[in-house]
């Protein structure tokens, strides 16, 4: 059966829920690892058939974390992954396009193919204690994560990506 990994960082538990429903909708559909950016490695990727991507957008770019776990794997895996699908979803106070476009840019050079538009699910915390206080995600919101996460599920199961 193919396996989607899903690689994530949270810190304030937005991204954490929006991972909970894509991984719930595609465990009906295909088998699913979700692995944290900083406990992820080559050999998870390298295992897997399509990839999910999540993370914050820290300071108009991708969260620390989340581009740690890049720095680390993708070298050792440069050349292994091509074709493969992925999609990605971002968390954000505000925007979240420049984490979207840093994401696609490293999916690129690995050759990956984007086979779902990017989530990005806007918080509107703009204040010191609102981006630091735990998140709480909409259900429509929610519903997407869910649906993105059924799409690539489907799509591994039938052999389409």
């Amino acid at each position: 059966m193919a396996q989607l990994l899903i690689v994530y960082h949270s810190y304030t538990g937005g991204t954490r829920q929006m991972v909970e429903a894509a991984a719930a909708a595609a465990r009906g559909e295909t088998t699913v690892e979700v692995k944290k950016a900083d406990a992820a490695g080559p050999n998870d990727l390298l295992a897997a058939d399509g990839y999910m991507f999540a993370a914050p957008e820290n300071l108009a770019a991708i969260a620390g974390r989340m581009k740690d776990f890049f720095d680390r794997t993708y070298y050792p895996v440069l050349g292994a992954l091509e074709g493969r699908p992925y999609a990605q979803m971002v968390c954000a106070g505000s925007d979240g396009e420049n984490a979207v476009r840093q994401t696609a840019r490293i999916a690129q050079g690995w050759r990956l193919k984007a086979v779902h538009a990017p989530i990005i699910v806007c918080t509107h915390a703009q204040s010191k204690e609102e981006i630091l206080a735990e998140k709480i995600i909409a259900p429509e919101d929610l519903d997407r994560c869910a649906e993105m996460g059924a799409t690539l599920g489907a799509g591994l199961a039938m052999g389409i990506f």
